[in-house]
């Protein structure tokens, strides 16, 4: 049929006239004769292997979560319209426990991973790369990435190897298809067939070389998102692209400095950019358009605009479809953009706690087998626990996930330190994985660590801590460490003391709660009542601001140091690759790095829960159990005030919660309500 479709467009130039495509009975219009169509774009985004409805740390099917639910929304979404197409923004490979169950068990060339067991059966046009897509190396990306059936492309990530990388890629040359332009054929508002070229580009953070600079060291640069932008947009426009999609794994970023280069998040400042009609982005696993975005600049939340751009951001791990609809003109042979609104699609309404869709089961069927094998996986013994290990109270208290991992991170660090750097005090930076998420969706309300008591898993091991970093130790000292803590205590709201009425204490939307770092070894206050010394990426907006006080460190003979003498004392501080090589904390950075390991930040803490739990090959039962329990070194400064203060927090809403607030609260606490989110809102008292 392709040949008469050929003759039927060449007869339509000749004669001005429209003529039957034997094939559909739709029309084939001339260039030159004006016609109107809509065209849906549908976007996925940080699936993070959350396949499946189901949470392996639970057990249970999770209806709030899972490319299978999303897969419903995406055919319904596609019933709704005469044209669409349907991307992904990629952190597909890492995330869940199917993800590293996967990359344990490994792949060979020609294998399917399951994320693309899944996503094969939904006809995706292209996928972008994500920075997890980098987690367990490059070699393992190409294997993986080769099951996909469809393209791949990233725009800012370069060959750096002397001999060359994958595919014959030369030093210099993209490691992946920059951008794509793909013809498709749409029906206009007449019914009439049209062809349309739409160009593709995908962009992920310049942090990947610090992030995974292990995986990545000495094999790929990475460029500026926005200058990249600049470099093929209008090379994509010179070769016939109609419109632009940009893909960026990238959050919004700074409206205020939408030109800071080498940004982490460029979404906004991608806006600015002559040729880009639309952004899908993710990254972030917020929701966009939102209402908590109407007081951003240039922005309109109703219709999904960014500074006058279409943007859509769905979430993460499926909870939300991204939805682009245009209208477009062609006129002269071109086609342009009339208008365009967006909308980000839940699979679960967290407000009735009632899934919206079902699951497909064809998603359920693909990935079946590895469905199996994770929960085989996850069920591995490592020990056992003498307490609960619950995150609820995590951001207001000195919490037992984070002990536990802080506990580790130690020992591992003192077995394998250089005999150079022995004599130096080892402390540990841990934060909060899962503390309530961005406090963004419903779904937030469900992500919080629940290891009880007991025999220990695999699954509790990766419920702990959630990613695949690795060892990394620095060198800092004391006045470093306290602008360390400084950045971190930007995770609280500043307090008026003089103020009745409610007052949020945690800053959800100015610092994510995987920054809130806990300094384990040193002791410390943290003042609320006084402004924050920085921001979320640690640039200082108030340098004269003072939060962490009482600090202190008390050696091996029981010396308290405080003041200059800790100011100038070093340290060795275990984290992981992440932080250790972000640069953003005072005291991170490569130059500050002294000792770096293969293990997994994961892989030692399931190691300590093993070594401290002592099993008895001889009774088949362990002598022992390791033993959680926070150290409660650090608390909020007690606000000295003549007025009843009103500070609240957020925390999930559940008898078990509730329960061990009760039991473990360090302060005065009392539930007060239930956010529209599903979080239960408790007083917490900072007055004594």
């Amino acid at each position: 049929m392709l040949n008469k479709k050929i003759l039927a467009v060449m007869i339509t130039a000749a004669l001005g006239v429209s003529a039957c495509n034997s094939d559909d009975d739709t029309i084939i219009q001339p260039d030159n004769k004006l016609a109107q169509a809509d065209l849906r774009v549908l976007e996925t985004t940080d699936l993070h292997t959350n396949i499946m409805d189901f949470n392996y740390y639970s057990g249970n099917d999770d209806p709030t979560i899972g490319l299978a639910r999303t897969a419903s929304l995406i055919h319904a979404a596609r019933s709704e319209a005469k044209n669409s197409v349907l991307v992904d923004n990629g952190d597909l490979l890492q995330g869940s426990p199917m993800g590293d169950y996967m990359a344990k068990v490994g792949l060979q060339m020609g294998d399917i991973h399951p994320v693309y067991k899944a996503m094969n059966l939904l006809d995706y046009e292209v996928g972008n790369i994500g920075n997890h897509e980098f987690n367990y190396g490059l070699d393992f990306l190409n294997k993986s990435i080769s099951g996909a059936g469809f393209p791949y492309i990233n725009s800012n990530v370069y060959c750096a190897n002397d001999n060359g990388c994958w595919n014959e890629v030369k030093k210099g040359e993209n490691l992946f298809t920059p951008y794509i332009i793909k013809e498709k054929q749409i029906i206009d508002s007449e019914g009439n067939s049209q062809s349309i070229k739409i160009g593709y580009i995908g962009f992920v953070p310049p942090q990947i070389l610090l992030w995974d600079k292990q995986n990545l060291t000495g094999k790929v640069t990475v460029e500026d998102i926005v200058e990249t932008a600049k470099k093929y947009v209008p090379e994509m426009k010179a070769k016939g692209a109609d419109i632009i999609i940009a893909i960026p794994h990238s959050g919004i970023g700074s409206s205020e400095n939408p030109g800071d280069p080498m940004a982490e998040n460029a979404t906004y400042a991608l806006t600015y950019v002559d040729g880009i009609d639309a952004i899908l982005f993710g990254h972030s696993h917020s929701i966009f358009p939102d209402a908590k975005y109407a007081d951003l600049p240039n922005t309109d939340v109703a219709n999904g605009l960014l500074n006058g751009v279409p943007a859509v951001m769905p979430g993460r791990w499926g909870d939300n479809l991204g939805v682009v609809d245009f209208k477009l003109e062609r006129k002269d042979g071109k086609w342009t953009v009339i208008s365009a609104k967006t909308e980000a699609r839940p699979i679960y309404d967290g407000t009735k706690k009632v899934p919206l869709v079902e699951a497909d089961a064809a998603i359920h069927d693909a990935v079946a087998a590895e469905h199996q094998g994770t929960l085989a996986f996850v069920d591995e013994s490592i020990g056992v626990a003498a307490a609960d290990m619950y995150s609820f109270l995590t951001l207001v208290q000195d919490d037992p996930t984070v002990q536990i991992v802080s506990d580790a991170q130690i020992a591992n660090v003192k077995a394998k330190l250089p005999a150079a750097l022995q004599g130096l005090p080892v402390l540990s930076a841990s934060a909060p994985f899962k503390a309530g998420g961005r406090h963004g969706t419903s779904s937030d309300a469900d992500q919080f660590v629940q290891v009880d008591k007991g025999p220990l898993t695999f699954k509790n091991a990766a419920d702990l801590y959630l990613y695949p970093n690795t060892m990394v130790a620095v060198k800092a000292n004391g006045a470093e460490l306290k602008d360390w803590l400084e950045c971190s205590a930007n995770q609280f709201n500043q307090i008026d003391a003089t103020k009745t009425t409610p007052q949020g204490l945690i800053n959800w939307d100015g610092h994510p709660t995987y920054n809130f770092d806990v300094l384990d070894g040193l002791t410390y206050k943290i003042d609320v009542t006084q402004p924050s010394k920085f921001d979320s990426d640690c640039a200082v907006v108030n340098a004269s601001a003072n939060r962490i006080v009482d600090l202190s460190y008390t050696d091996e003979n029981g010396k308290v140091i405080t003041g200059e003498e800790l100011a100038t004392k070093e340290f060795i501080v275990t984290s992981n690759n992440y932080r250790a090589f972000g640069g953003k904390f005072a005291g991170t950075g490569s130059d500050h790095v002294v000792l770096e390991l293969p293990d997994t930040n994961r892989e030692a803490l399931a190691a300590y829960i093993t070594e401290q739990s002592k099993f008895n090959e001889v009774t088949g039962k362990y002598d022992a159990m390791v033993n959680p329990s926070a150290d409660y070194n650090w608390d909020f400064k007690t606000i000295t005030t003549n007025v009843t203060l009103d500070i609240r927090f957020e925390t999930q809403d559940s008898d078990k919660a509730a329960a061990f607030i009760k039991d473990n609260q360090q302060r005065a606490m009392k539930k007060i309500s239930k956010d529209s989110l599903g979080f239960a809102v408790y007083s917490i008292d900072l007055t004594q």
